[in-house]
């Protein structure tokens, strides 16, 4: 698989990695199955996709876990990137940014994936209630300190940033902070056919500053695919059930992008898909993208994993990028 650099320390990883979080979180729980998902990381791995995405909240803990019993065996074949920042309640989620807590969370983490270096270590949301250069000084310890190899960040969009165009205003107010404690290597955001907002102003500031992008959702939740039917309703743990634009009268509206996809992938041969030409659409958007797609079954990991090797022409571009925009909104 094509390799591409992450950050000023040119790490290198395949260009399509493997979001390994609906193997244990945020989607339909019954279809979470630990030999089936193994199974899958491990085919990743062996097709070039050494990018493992996952985080301690994912679970919570469950996920680091699973991943580490392939690391264990698989170590020196995989990129780790894991995130801290966040912890899990019964009925909420709230973000501790304490230096002694991300200390700690850092321990804990290398344990479960059972490593002992996380290659990217991913701030997962700033803590309001404590100052991030306290916190990215702290994670900066873990680099001096030999556990971590290099920091990201995973920007947060800002609710009314798409009606004003400055969705990503308050992710790039934090980089600038945290550039002046300590590099940041990677930044992690949703980017996808549906959901371009971050090509407008985060990847070109990544991008100027040698900054590797990790497109995170790069096939919309699933929708891209185009293995979605309209109405056929989500499990009451699968984030889609809360989503507006997995209601069943905006995914029937959103039909015409899937449809777009798939004729664009249909000159390219009859084994293309839809799917295949979301995720290079993705990374024909700079050669610092490395998209993410979450995966939990090896053919839909094989499947994205092809999508390394096709090239868009300018037709095939220009096609996407007029397809019309996604329906439905968090705003």
């Amino acid at each position: 698989m094509e390799r591409r650099t992450i950050g000023a320390g040119a790490l290198e990883v395949g260009a399509v990695g493997l979001g390994c979080m609906p193997m244990s979180w945020a989607y339909s729980g019954s279809r979470q199955r630990g030999d089936e998902s193994l199974r899958a990381v491990h085919r990743a791995l062996d097709e070039g996709s050494s990018l493992l995405d996952t985080a301690d909240m994912y679970g919570p803990f469950t996920n680091e876990l699973l991943v580490g019993r392939v690391l264990k065996e698989r170590r020196e074949d995989a990129f780790v990137s894991t995130k801290v920042g966040l912890l899990v309640g019964e009925q909420h989620i709230v973000a501790n940014g304490r230096p002694g807590y991300v200390k700690r969370a850092c321990d804990a983490s290398l344990r479960r994936l059972q490593t002992d270096v996380i290659d990217l270590y991913q701030l997962h949301r700033a803590d309001p209630e404590v100052p991030v250069e306290e916190t990215w000084g702290a994670m900066a310890e873990l680099v001096r300190a030999g556990k971590v190899r290099a920091l990201g960040l995973c920007a947060v969009g800002a609710r009314g940033g798409r009606r004003s165009g400055g969705l990503y205003d308050g992710t790039i107010r934090q980089l600038r902070r945290v550039q002046q404690v300590f590099p940041v290597s990677a930044v992690e955001a949703e980017l996808s056919v549906w959901s371009p907002e971050a090509l407008d102003t985060l990847l070109p500031w990544c991008e100027a500053r040698g900054v590797g992008f990790l497109a995170a959702m790069p096939l919309g939740n699933g929708f891209l695919t185009g293995t979605l039917t309209p109405g056929q309703g989500f499990e009451p743990d699968d984030m889609r059930a809360r989503h507006p634009r997995f209601t069943a009268e905006m995914m029937a509206a959103n039909q015409p992008i899937v449809v777009g996809l798939r004729r664009v992938a249909a000159r390219h041969g009859e084994a293309v898909t839809a799917a295949q030409v979301a995720l290079a659409w993705v990374l024909a958007q700079g050669r610092h993208v490395i998209t993410v797609p979450g995966a939990k079954r090896e053919r839909w990991v094989t499947e994205n994993a092809a999508a390394a090797a096709l090239r868009l022409t300018p037709q095939d571009l220009t096609e996407v990028a007029e397809l019309p925009g996604a329906q439905g909104s968090w705003e």
